[in-house]
């Protein structure tokens, strides 16, 4: 009978010695790499923990990514707004010290100065941060602001620019007379009365009110329909000192006071009526000084001050122009239409939603937490910044004029004026704010970030690296384990039927 040779592949300790030969292998690429294995599968019940583990850190470097670029448009977007505030501050401080001296363009150094500045404004507001417009709202890939020059001056086709809206609006405001809308009458020998030409009419000055200290004066009103107020002196003339006073209120919501004085002085000196011979001379005296000093305030505050709401009007969002539909013309209008892109400059062209400016850009920077960094630069703060740069280089005063000194004053006060931070009103100062409170949201993340960071990486380092003095220590457990299925090995491979018996 034959006997067969024992197969060493197919006994258990040729099994044994293959296992342990592919045990050495794995803890020698554990040992080169660091690694418990090259593939999740291999890392047995923590593989799926560490593939979970990774998406999380993955997440995290994405937001870490956005953070930076934002951080980077915010930085942007504050240089922007230190510089408009710059300009703002400059710009009051020239108002309120400036010279009142005309050059042969009929505007002051300070305007000269504001015409640059106002290029500077704009230029701003059109800033990018990479490939958006930081002022336009969600519309990032909008310019938000028109040119310069396009603003002041239109385009000479039919849109109008600033320079012809406060034109437009100067003519309505002071009439065919040039006395502001104002109607100066005698109804009676004795009597004054002044009234408003129309009503309602949103241009021209209004009668706010009247005071007087004339003795045997009857005065009455604003009354009436339009509006009236009169001063009858009856058959008492005033005494020396004795005083009337009227007060208007502007376009712009400034109010401005005239205010005559009785007196037998000769000549009569100025802001003052004669006391004439009977109330009737006076009467006459009275009306004459009040025709003139209604005059110089027509040619002075309300000048100024219609060019201020001139501005509001267009930068208003629709702008407003004078109506002149027939029959009316613009020194007898009496309403405001709204201007479309066909006939007047749109000077802001971004997204123009009624929601927060800073809601247009939202962005993600953890699991739970968004930031808003969105500008426009129609916000109120900027568009009064706008508004007023804009009218002093539009602005222009005849060199002539009589009353361009009063102009000038009047004007630059009222500019001075509206760049005065007023209290519950946006400033500049609120955007800031607002973007450095996104700046620290995303500080706060970025630190807890980091510790979730230094947490998970720990947490991976345990499921995917080795240790290596524990490697080297299997290592030279399963060598001896070798070593000796070797000896065995090689003892049985000896082994013959003769010793076996």
């Amino acid at each position: 009978m034959a006997i067969n040779g024992i197969s060493f592949g197919n006994t258990i300790l040729g099994g044994s010695v293959r296992n342990l030969k592919a045990q050495m292998a794995d803890l020698q690429n554990q040992l080169t790499s660091g690694k418990k294995s090259t593939t999740y599968s291999g890392m047995g019940a923590n593989g799926g923990f560490a593939i979970a583990v990774r998406a999380q850190l993955s997440n995290i470097a994405a937001y870490t990514d956005t953070m930076m670029k934002i951080n980077t448009n915010i930085h942007v977007a504050n240089t922007a707004l230190q510089a408009l505030s710059d300009i703002g501050t400059q710009l009051q401080n020239a108002a309120l010290s400036g010279s009142q001296a005309l050059n042969s363009a009929g505007q002051t150094a300070g305007q000269q100065t504001a015409v640059a500045q106002f290029s500077s404004v704009v230029g701003i507001l059109n800033t990018q941060a990479g490939d958006r417009y930081i002022f336009s709202g969600s519309e990032i890939y909008n310019q938000p602001v028109a040119s310069s020059d396009l603003i002041l001056n239109g385009d000479g086709a039919g849109r109008a620019g600033l320079k012809q809206v406060i034109s437009e609006r100067r003519q309505a405001d002071l009439g065919a007379d040039g006395l502001g809308r104002i109607a100066i009458s005698s109804p009676t020998a004795t009597s004054v009365a002044i009234a408003e030409d129309a009503s309602p009419s949103v241009y021209g000055m209004k009668l706010q009110s009247v005071s007087s200290s004339l003795t045997g004066a009857t005065v009455t009103g604003p009354a009436g329909t339009p509006p009236a107020i009169s001063v009858d002196l009856g058959a008492t003339n005033p005494a020396d000192g004795d005083t009337v006073s009227f007060t208007f209120n502007l376009p712009d919501g400034t109010s401005e006071t005239v205010q005559l004085t009785a007196s037998s002085e000769a000549p009569t000196p100025a802001g003052s009526f004669a006391i004439g011979a009977t109330p009737t001379a006076t009467a006459a005296s009275l009306n004459a000084a009040l025709t003139a000093s209604i005059g110089v305030l027509a040619s002075t505050s309300l000048v100024a001050a219609s060019a201020v709401q001139a501005s509001r009007d267009f930068f208003g969002q629709p702008p407003q122009r004078v109506d002149v539909t027939p029959p009316a013309t613009l020194s007898t209008a009496t309403a405001a239409v709204n201007g479309t892109a066909a006939d007047t400059v749109q000077w802001y062209t971004g997204e123009e939603g009624t929601g927060s400016a800073r809601a247009t850009s939202v962005v993600r920077v953890d699991a739970s937490v968004t930031v808003q960094y969105g500008m426009r630069a129609n916000e109120d703060a900027i568009r009064s910044l706008m508004e007023s740069v804009a009218l002093l280089a539009a602005v222009t005063t005849s060199p002539t004029d009589p009353n361009a000194a009063g102009q000038i004053s009047a004007l630059n006060a009222r500019v001075a004026q509206n760049l005065s931070v007023e209290p519950g009103s946006q400033n500049i100062r609120d955007i800031q704010v607002d973007l450095a409170n996104a700046q620290t949201m995303m500080k706060d993340a970025t630190a807890r970030q980091k510790l979730t960071q230094a947490t998970m990486q720990n947490i991976i380092d345990q499921a995917e690296n080795i240790s290596t003095d524990e490697v080297a220590s299997q290592l030279l457990a399963l060598q001896t384990d070798l070593q000796a299925s070797y000896q065995t090995t090689a003892m049985l491979s000896q082994l013959s039927l003769v010793n076996f018996i």
